[in-house]
Parts: C-alpha cells; structure tokens; sequence
C-alpha cells in the first residue's frame, strides 16, 4: 500500500483518468497535488503526465528529468496505468 500523500495522488489520478485525462477540475486538483510536492520523484513523474496532458511538453519535459524518468510518448492511459503499479508498489516511510 502507497504512503498517504502517494494515495491522494493515486486517487486524484484515478479520478483524472475516469474524466478522461481532460483539462479541468480533476486535471487542477493532481497538477496543485504535485506542485505541493515538487522535488519528490513520484509527484515530479505525475507532474510530468499533468504538462502532456495540458500540451506544454517543454514543462513536461523539465518534470520528467526532475523525477529522473524517461519521457514517455505513449498513450497517457497506459503511461498511468504504469505509473500507478510502480505508485502502489512504492515502500511505506514511517
């Protein structure tokens, strides 16, 4: 099980991709999530999926490189379906 700030993230980005990974309320709520935790690898990588998913592919460019991830070019779907079993399966901090 995620840590509780990766759940909240996980959540919001459920709720995201259930909107369809469209600009909006849902797209607000994960992108002021990882600007909360900028420098935080798990919440740079989301916030690298936050700018493609706005088209602004220079930030998430920048996010990327900060999260120390591979700039992905796929389906955003699957890039979360990834991202999330990686999230899941991240080590609890005490």
């Amino acid at each position: 099980m995620a840590e509780p700030g990766l759940s909240q993230l996980i959540d919001a980005f459920d709720r995201l991709a259930v909107a369809g990974f469209t600009m909006g309320a849902e797209w607000e709520a994960v992108h002021n999530l990882c600007q909360a935790r900028e420098g935080d690898k798990p919440f740079d990588w989301a916030h690298a999926l936050c700018h493609r998913i706005e088209g602004d592919e220079w930030n998430a460019d920048y996010w990327y490189r900060s999260a120390g991830k591979a700039k992905s070019t796929g389906e955003f779907a699957a890039e979360w379906a990834a991202m999330r079993r990686v999230l899941t399966s991240a080590p609890q901090h005490p």
